[in-house]
């Protein structure tokens, strides 16, 4: 006994080393450790996704739609949380400075990748080294409308041709500065020579109600947005953005089939990101769970005229790449300015 006491004293700490590493190699320990166990039982707690823009708009009903399919598929709350502001940045930043575990998200349209070149001065996040992406979920072109203020307008043709006639007579409203509706009119006169005048406004619903009011001329806007006046006749589409058709106005013709250059592509997308440093087992399981509710039978109706679309988070970065630098080159070459 004194021979053991003698020798438990001076191997202590030994020991104490052995029954550690015997505890670390114990199959509780190992599932604490290995990423790709606590990816299969995650989530353990309520995940918060958050939106940049505000409640109502395409962005956040397209979250909420995925938000409400996670939490019943992995048997948590996925709860959208909408931080509006400056563009979006607001959101991206928290987004960026945030734990990476996976419990805080981004649900974001493509101002992620216009915001940075409007708001350059002042973010102080990276898009690229601060986000994993998770995976690009769906795409939506716009639609050029005209209003009652341009009866004898019928086509893309019959607009150029006014506009080219009477040089910064025509106008077109958008939702403010920054925004897909302006983008996409900077991105036609670019590339038609059209000398248009934008007036911007404070949100879609605004512009689209001074364009069928006839206090302006015509608009670039999300289909879904725009369907309900064009159906009433209160609205005239004339091309969308795309390089193919929409299903949901299959007989409205796309950009290129009416002779504008190519340059012009358009398309509102929406997709989801976590900070940079969330584990990738975690950012391929949400890959895996996304990519199967885009394969859902109800998943098209409930988007509401966007298409559903997948990618992997690789994929999904490439896209966010070239985006950051065409919006960056059009921010600068137009000299456009946050508001």
């Amino acid at each position: 006994m004194r021979l053991w006491g003698r020798t438990f004293g001076n191997n202590r700490h030994l020991i104490v080393l052995v029954f550690m590493v015997i505890a670390t190699a114990l199959p509780g320990s190992a599932r604490s450790q290995n990423p790709a166990s606590s990816a299969t039982e995650y989530p353990t707690k309520p995940v918060r996704v958050v939106v940049g823009l505000g409640a109502g708009g395409a962005t956040d009903i397209q979250a909420r739609i995925f938000a409400q399919k996670l939490s019943q598929r992995l048997g948590q709350t996925f709860l959208v949380d909408n931080r509006v502001g400056a563009g979006g940045t607001v959101a991206f930043d928290l987004v960026a400075k945030s734990s990476p575990d996976g419990y805080t998200l981004l649900a974001t349209a493509n101002n992620f990748t216009v915001s940075p070149a409007l708001y350059r001065d002042y973010i102080r996040y990276d898009p690229i080294k601060d986000f994993a992406p998770i995976s690009l979920l769906v795409d939506a072109p716009l639609l050029l409308v005209v209003g009652p203020s341009q009866p004898n307008i019928k086509s893309v043709e019959d607009l150029l041709a006014l506009a080219k006639a009477k040089p910064g007579t025509m106008n077109a409203a958008s939702g403010g500065v920054g925004t897909s509706n302006h983008l996409a009119l900077e991105l036609f006169k670019q590339v038609t020579g059209a000398n248009i005048v934008h007036v911007p406004y404070k949100g879609g619903g605004l512009a689209a109600t001074a364009v069928f009011s006839g206090q302006v001329d015509m608009l670039f806007a999300n289909i879904v947005t725009l369907l309900p006046h064009v159906q009433s006749g209160r609205l005239r589409a004339l091309a969308v953005t795309s390089r193919k058709r929409s299903t949901m106005l299959p007989e409205v013709p796309t950009m290129g089939e009416r002779g504008v250059p190519p340059g012009h592509e358009n398309t509102t997308w929406h997709g989801w990101l976590a900070p940079a440093g969330t584990p990738d087992a975690i950012v391929a399981r949400l890959n895996a769970e996304l990519a199967s509710i885009l394969k859902e039978s109800d998943i098209v109706k409930a988007l509401r005229g966007a298409e559903p679309v997948g990618s992997t988070p690789q994929e999904f970065k490439r896209l966010i790449v070239g985006e950051l630098q065409r919006w960056r080159k059009l921010v600068i070459e137009t000299n456009m300015r946050a508001q």
